[in-house]
């Protein structure tokens, strides 16, 4: 799945923070998007999944322009994002986190088993409350979650955050298989360097 944004614009108050931003993502493609603290990364990806609202510009997923669509809806649609700080339930096991993106997507089964081959120690963690895993382990997680509601799109904002650098490597592969393997288009904000250059195709520059 494509991803094309035009012209996009956006401000917090009378601070404009991003300004006829425009850029294209092709299907399949594995992107990262780079710069300096405060030009506004995140803030892309929240206003690609409609978390903060764009009153300028176009949002388009393969040529159908969604920037007037709630978020539930551009997930239905493909999105599937994982934000900066992993956003679990912490109250919730492993497996409750995961069975909660299949009921949010109207999904019925279980959760499919190359989930559990990618990251192979959420099985082994099952029972366990998601605020009781380490930060790797939550990001796994929190990209596993993710995944379980099928999209055609994954949204990573700064996926090595504080983790440790064996799980770092173990979640670089874990995207480049879901890129090469199931033909996801994936999108994330990555300033660890050395991982951005492993792991992307593309690069976008923000200034």
């Amino acid at each position: 799945m494509s991803i094309d944004v035009a012209h996009l614009s956006f401000s917090y108050g009378s601070r404009e923070i991003l300004h006829d931003l425009s850029f294209s993502i092709p299907d399949g493609c594995l992107v990262n998007v780079l710069g300096p603290n405060g030009v506004g990364k995140s803030t892309t990806l929240k206003s690609i999944m409609g978390l903060v609202k764009t009153p300028h510009g176009a949002i388009e997923l393969d040529g159908e322009d969604i920037i007037r669509r709630p978020t539930y809806e551009r997930a239905a649609a493909g999105l599937g994002y994982v934000p900066q700080g992993r956003d679990i339930f912490p109250q919730m096991t492993v497996q409750e986190n995961l069975e909660l993106a299949l009921y949010a997507q109207k999904k019925h089964g279980k959760v499919p088993d190359y989930i559990y081959d990618l990251f192979p120690i959420l099985p082994k963690f099952a029972a366990r409350r998601g605020g009781d895993l380490s930060g790797g382990q939550q990001q796994q997680l929190a990209i596993a979650r993710a995944l379980v509601a099928d999209p055609k799109v994954l949204i990573l904002d700064e996926p090595t955050e504080g983790i440790q650098p064996s799980v770092i490597a173990d979640i670089g592969t874990a995207i480049q298989r879901v890129n090469k393997e199931l033909g996801l288009t994936v999108l994330l904000v990555e300033q660890y360097l050395d991982f951005v250059l492993e792991n992307t195709t593309q690069l976008h520059v923000m200034e």
